[in-house]
């Protein structure tokens, strides 16, 4: 069996009072690198794969938040077993504190 993980886009947050407070540009607004309902799938090797951060298609920040989660997915671990309904499932999020991008992680099971 072989393993994918499908990265869903759930919601962009942004928190204009922090972003005034702290940010250099305080009407940064919400991130622009992703869009709600985007999907991304992840294998182990292609050249848009776990070891190629994507093709450099995916934020490098959101990337280190989300990539262990992705990875043990790729294993056909439980992603977080106990704290969500289906072991196979995981609502993450990106570090930025002031315009968080919320994700969803479903692990894939291929029978190879």
């Amino acid at each position: 069996m072989t393993h994918k993980c499908k990265i869903t886009v759930l919601r962009r947050e942004l928190y204009p009072e922090l972003q005034e407070q702290f940010c250099a540009n305080p009407k940064a607004g919400k991130c622009d690198l992703f869009h709600d309902g985007q999907e991304f799938i992840v294998d182990q090797n292609g050249p848009e794969g776990f070891w190629h951060m994507m093709g450099g298609k995916f934020c490098s920040e959101a990337w280190d938040a989300i990539s262990r989660y992705v990875y043990a997915a790729l294993q056909g671990g439980p992603i977080m077993k106990g704290w969500m309904n289906d072991e196979k499932v995981m609502m993450t999020c990106c570090n930025d504190g002031t315009r968080p991008v919320i994700f969803k992680l479903e692990r894939i099971d291929e029978e190879d």
